[in-house]
């Protein structure tokens, strides 16, 4: 987690590392794919912040949909869209077309939605899960 994010999940006079650790254990006992579907409310607005696509250095490669920087539409989490590399994928909505991203790889804003919280707690768990 970023340093200018860390304020997120931290008290009052508590060790950073220590509450990052408390709530990394909570998040690894998750059922990630359930709580999400009790969680957020679709369809969402969402912003792709993270493309690990090489194509994207390509040229017009940044014009197809669902690429970084755009902004789509979240219409539902795809149960059987699942892999230890990229987490969990959602359908998503973009000038027409119906594609599947990573959840990882976007951010709702503004911070008032409230999809914003499970998204983002979801990302920080995946960016610093341990892979066995």
């Amino acid at each position: 987690m970023s340093k200018k994010n860390e304020h997120l999940w931290y008290g009052e006079g508590v060790k950073a590392s220590e509450a990052f650790d408390e709530k990394m254990e909570e998040w690894e006992e998750r059922d990630w794919m359930t709580w999400l579907k009790e969680n957020l409310a679709f369809p969402f607005k969402v912003i792709r912040e993270e493309d690990d696509d090489d194509a994207y250095f390509l040229e017009g490669a940044g014009e197809a949909p669902f690429r970084l920087g755009h902004i789509m539409e979240l219409l539902g989490l795809e149960d059987d869209e699942e892999d230890e590399m990229r987490g969990i994928f959602v359908r998503a909505k973009e000038k027409g077309q119906i594609g599947y991203v990573p959840l990882c790889d976007l951010e709702v804003k503004p911070k008032s939605d409230k999809n914003f919280w499970p998204v983002m707690e979801y990302d920080v768990w995946f960016a610093n899960r341990s892979i066995e």
